[in-house]
């Protein structure tokens, strides 16, 4: 049954946040008054869109109705559509604590690279439908209206402070429409959202994996083991992977550069681990697009992007399910703060000085140090064996796992710094790659 939608003048609002027996809480906003210019909305309060139900507009739609904004929650996919990714993010909802990383360089060489995670550290393994299906939950413990529908247009307001029309359909059969004021795009990579606004494009990779249930004897062998493998075979410019779930494993591969023979790279990677599925059974296969860097407009007008469709995906291990989640909550506080709890207006300098100022202080250098890594150690075979000869390092690893666990870069020590360059040039040196990589070194 369709969502009762209310027409859009007088406004109704539901601010009661239900109890979770999660460990994870929403978190409480405190409101600080932005001395703001803005008119206050007689008799209603603020209404908001945020299309696409993933981490990212999950997280987005919580944090918008716990801070008193009406806020309404577009979906289309039905909770069994998954998007292929590692599933890391410290959850209690997990699948596997994965302690082991095990990566393997062209030549099959293995490092083995997690041996100096803390006794309370781990990677927490787990299906995207289960954390996405969890999160759409909460955002509607916290007050938020969830429509199952595919939206198909986003109008533009004829004046700053008219409404956004939002077009969908239900069921694929009722067309319906709804006015608001904000609109947040967290609708992937393809995003709709984004060209509605002139966002501008971005090149995206794509990740293409497998599930596969395998006999228990081989799935003992993951239990809290996750493993990498780089070279030509599996992906010109990233990775593959053997990744644990519930009762099967995720094996897959990404590239940006050759996306026409993705399914060439997925065969790539199991005659890599052959030995190691053999007598499994497939269940499921998934493929998405991944962007390969922030669009060049993430905020026009009143709409604002985050996630996928802003482009928040780290190079070098293609993480996205934190910065999507985390790009969606600050987002969605920054409109709370701007509208002072949804009594008044926003405008695009609200949305840039309150969320783009945020986030892009925060995560901006982080991005750009691992584009260098992706652009230094991903182009060739050669640099692939340095990039495991180098994980190898205790210092390396714990510097790695510090910068990935709380998504910040890690600070070293001075001397263990300068060690680590020249362990880093050395084995560059003797893969024979310097030279040629000193042009990739200038961001």
């Amino acid at each position: 049954m369709a969502a009762k939608i209310p027409t859009f003048s007088p406004f109704s609002l539901n601010t009661k946040t239900k109890s979770s027996k999660s460990k994870l809480h929403v978190n409480k906003l405190t409101i600080i008054a932005s001395k703001s210019t803005h008119p206050s909305i007689a008799g209603r309060k603020l209404r908001a869109a945020v299309i696409g139900g993933g981490p990212a507009g999950s997280s987005a739609a919580e944090a918008l109705a716990a801070g008193g904004v009406e806020t309404f929650l577009f979906e289309r996919n039905p909770p069994s559509a998954a998007k292929p990714c590692g599933g890391a993010i410290p959850l209690h909802l997990v699948d596997r604590h994965v302690t082991r990383m095990r990566i393997f360089s062209p030549s099959n060489i293995a490092v083995d690279f997690g041996k100096t995670l803390k006794s309370n550290e781990f990677i927490a393994m787990l299906r995207r439908e289960v954390l996405d299906s969890f999160l759409r939950s909460r955002a509607a413990s916290a007050g938020a209206t969830v429509i199952s529908a595919l939206v198909t247009a986003v109008d533009l307001p004829p004046s700053p402070t008219a409404p956004y029309t939002i077009h969908y359909t239900v069921q694929n059969t009722y067309r319906r429409r709804l006015a608001v004021d904000v609109v947040i795009g967290a609708d992937g990579a393809n995003s709709r959202v984004a060209k509605s606004i002139g966002a501008g494009d971005y090149t995206c990779a794509i990740a293409f994996q497998e599930r596969i249930r395998l006999p228990d004897e081989k799935m003992a062998h993951y239990e809290n083991l996750a493993e990498m493998y780089v070279g030509n075979d599996v992906s010109p410019d990233f990775y593959g992977w053997v990744f644990p779930k519930c009762d099967h494993v995720a094996v897959g591969t990404g590239t940006v550069r050759s996306k026409q023979g993705i399914k060439l790279l997925q065969r790539g990677i199991r005659d890599r681990v052959r030995d190691k599925i053999n007598g499994g059974k497939l269940i499921k296969v998934e493929a998405h697009p991944i962007p390969e860097h922030p669009r060049p407009v993430r905020v026009r007008g009143r709409v604002a992007l985050v996630g996928d469709a802003a482009g928040y995906v780290t190079k070098c291990s293609g993480e996205g399910i934190y910065f999507a989640a985390k790009s969606g909550r600050v987002c969605g506080n920054a409109v709370v703060k701007a509208s002072e709890g949804g009594l008044k207006m926003i405008d695009e300098h609200d949305l840039r000085r309150e969320y783009l100022k945020i986030w892009d202080g925060e995560y901006t250098s982080m991005f750009r140090f691992l584009d260098l890594l992706q652009r230094v150690f991903y182009g060739s075979n050669a640099a692939k064996e340095a990039l495991v000869e180098l994980c190898g390092d205790e210092y390396v690893q714990r510097m790695t796992f510090e910068s990935y666990l709380y998504k910040k870069l890690a600070k070293g020590r001075v001397l263990d710094d300068a060690k680590m360059v020249m362990n880093t040039i050395g084995s560059l040196v003797k893969c024979n790659i310097l030279g040629r990589k000193m042009e990739g070194l200038i961001i």
